[in-house]
């Protein structure tokens, strides 16, 4: 039988095949091309096949590797059918591996989008009352509505702070708040509402598009201090809450507290890949949210 020559050695033993490149190696090196000018603003891409063919992939991770760019925004028109387009300015793409940090609300619902691009989507977060998440999973439902995704499986589990813990906040900038004062009560109204309004958006996706979906939320002992978003387990998106005075109208009275605004937080990106840094960054992440979901978090009812 004959030896095909690209895999033999000089003893006429096979050498092993590299491994296939996952979706996320095949958007790196067309973000590299975007990037470096070797494919020009405006200009169209291959077609999915002549990528499939030319990576040694098959056509859906081209098809994940695609979303994840336009995603950023690097690409436009991105479906089944014509060619891609290279964004008309690439330079202001929002989000990979050399992008800065982003406030919240800029930097999520991209990445969150991208994720939903796999069969089976995982995302695990720790956060205050989960506004964010709750924007960003928008975008993705979109495009599901739109038939531009489908996956098979959603599996979300949200970690947030206990109704009965006294935050650390938002607190009143004078006098103890309690858990029944004003302002632990209009963080718990905005907890309940936003992880209501997140677990309703997702499980209708059951009955319009026979996707799995399961929602889970736990509760902390705690306030975190930071937010970590996980997604898929290939990435980790981290944010620190910081705190801030402001005032706000709560039962026709203004209260000054200190609070965070959490959505302005500035997200840091940490993917898996070559780089062992941001590599062990997501499996520790990985590894602290599962400890914490295991062990000292407990049961949440959305109510009051």
């Amino acid at each position: 039988m004959a030896v095909d020559p690209e895999h033999a050695s000089v003893t006429g033993r096979k050498k092993p095949q590299r491994p296939q490149p996952t979706h996320r190696e095949v958007a790196d090196e067309l973000r590299t091309r975007i990037r470096t000018g070797v494919l020009r603003p405006g200009q169209r891409m291959p077609t999915q096949a002549q990528l499939a063919a030319e990576f040694g992939v098959e056509r859906p991770a081209v098809r994940q590797a695609l979303r994840i760019l336009q995603s950023e925004r690097l690409l436009t028109n991105v479906s089944k059918g014509a060619p891609a387009t290279v964004a008309a300015d690439p330079g202001r793409a929002l989000t990979g591996p050399a992008a800065p940090p982003l406030p919240t609300t800029v930097g999520l619902g991209p990445r969150v989008a991208a994720a939903f691009g796999a069969e089976r989507v995982e995302i695990d977060a720790v956060c205050l009352t989960s506004i964010s998440l709750t924007l960003a999973i928008g975008e993705p439902l979109r495009q599901i509505h739109s038939g531009r995704l489908k996956p098979a499986k959603v599996d979300l589990r949200v970690l947030l702070p206990g109704r009965n813990i006294d935050l650390a906040f938002p607190v009143p900038v004078e006098g103890s708040d309690g858990v029944e004062g004003p302002v632990h009560e209009r963080w718990l109204a905005q907890r309940n509402a936003q992880g209501q309004v997140l677990r309703h958006n997702l499980l209708a996706l059951r009955a319009t598009h026979g996707i799995d979906v399961r929602v889970t939320f736990r509760a902390l002992p705690f306030t975190p201090p930071v937010k970590l978003y996980l997604l898929n387990g290939t990435e980790a998106l981290f944010a620190y809450y910081t705190l801030a005075r402001s005032k706000a109208q709560i039962d026709q009275e203004y209260l000054e507290m200190y609070d965070a605004q959490g959505i302005r937080s500035m997200l840091f990106t940490f993917e898996q890949g070559p780089g062992l840094r941001d590599t062990t960054f997501v499996k520790q992440s990985g590894l602290w949210f599962d400890a914490l979901w295991e062990t000292i978090s407990s049961e949440l009812v959305l109510t009051g």
